[in-house]
Order: structure tokens, then sequence, then C-alpha cells
């Protein structure tokens, strides 16, 4: 059972956010060096993984562990905002992009972060621009075609966070905001 959820979530929203993100707004490029905020999150795994076989060069954060690409950084996934927004555009490429994704460091602040590199996005001529997935849904077919040939061939694997019961609810909804998960957040009501 696992595994076919597994397999559902790949070719369901948080896999469309995913392709729809990395290919339609970070047009990719074999070579490109792409960065992701929340590598092991649910959108972000998947973009890292179509990244590579894309043949693109991938480095990811998860949580606080950053690293930073010593010649600079091609394509951002953002799915954090905030501080890491910031890091990042400094070490962002002339004719970077940014996919913007989310930026959950913000969602709960009663004030958000400000960004103050903003000047680089001139100066480096990036390109930054965000996305609602459902504004992709017409790629739907086109997504599947490309997926699941990757799903069977075991080129694409999914990591997920399952807490058991209801009552694990509450803790698991605010360790989205802790960086306690890891992959996407599962909660099994009931066993079968």
């Amino acid at each position: 059972m696992l595994l076919m959820v597994s397999h559902l979530i790949n070719i369901g929203m948080p896999g469309m956010t995913a392709y729809a993100g990395f290919y339609e707004v970070g047009s990719p490029n074999k070579g490109d060096r792409v960065f992701i905020s929340t590598t092991s999150g649910a959108v972000g795994q998947l973009v890292g993984q179509l990244a590579k076989l894309t043949g693109c060069y991938v480095v990811g954060t998860a949580s606080t562990n950053q690293k930073v690409f010593p010649e600079g950084i091609d394509i951002y996934y953002e799915n954090v905002g905030g501080k890491m927004l910031d890091a990042v555009l400094l070490n962002m490429r002339l004719h970077g992009r940014i996919i913007v994704c989310g930026m959950i460091s913000q969602y709960n602040l009663e004030q958000s972060d400000g960004v103050h590199n903003l000047s680089v996005i001139v100066s480096k001529r990036i390109r930054m621009q965000g996305f609602v997935v459902s504004d992709f849904y017409h790629l739907y077919p086109k997504y599947l075609e490309m997926i699941l040939p990757l799903i069977k061939a075991c080129k694409i694997s999914y990591v997920e966070d399952i807490a058991q019961g209801l009552e694990a609810a509450p803790g698991a909804l605010i360790g989205l905001f802790t960086g306690r998960n890891v992959g996407k957040q599962v909660i099994a009501v009931a066993h079968e």
C-alpha cells in the first residue's frame, strides 16, 4: 500500500507542481546548477530528481543545513523565502532563474521578513517568477507521459513521513513549520 501511495503522490499535485515549476517556469538546460530549498519536502524531492534526470547539477537544503555553489546558481526552486531567498540572491549567476513555489518561512509571521538583496535581480538579469500549479493543469497529460515511464523504471523515488492515527495530526502539522518531517507529511487514520 505504501508504494502505491507514493506513486499516486508522484502523479498528483506535488509531482505536477515540481514538473510545472521546473520545466515550464525554470526552463532548465543540461549542466545548469540548480539549488532547491526544502529538498526533502513533498515538491523539492521531485524537483531534485527531475533536475538530475535533465543533466543538471543539484544542491538542496533541508531545515537549517545550507549549501552554496562556489560558481553560482542558474536555477533556484524557492520554497522557503525570507533569509534563504536573501542569501541565494547573492549567489545567483548571470541570467539565473528563480522559480517561486512557496515561502513557508513567512506563512505564520505577523510581519514578513524583508528581502534586502533585490538589486541583484537587475545587475545579474535574473528572472524571478511565482506560480500556482493550477495554472498548469492543462499540461497534466504531458506530465503523465513523462513521469509514468520514470516511475515504472524506478528512476523516481519518493519519501513520505507517515504519522499514525488522527491524534498525531496536530503534531505532524506543527512539524511542517519546524522542519521536523522528511518528505510528504501523511496522516494514516486507519490501517487496512
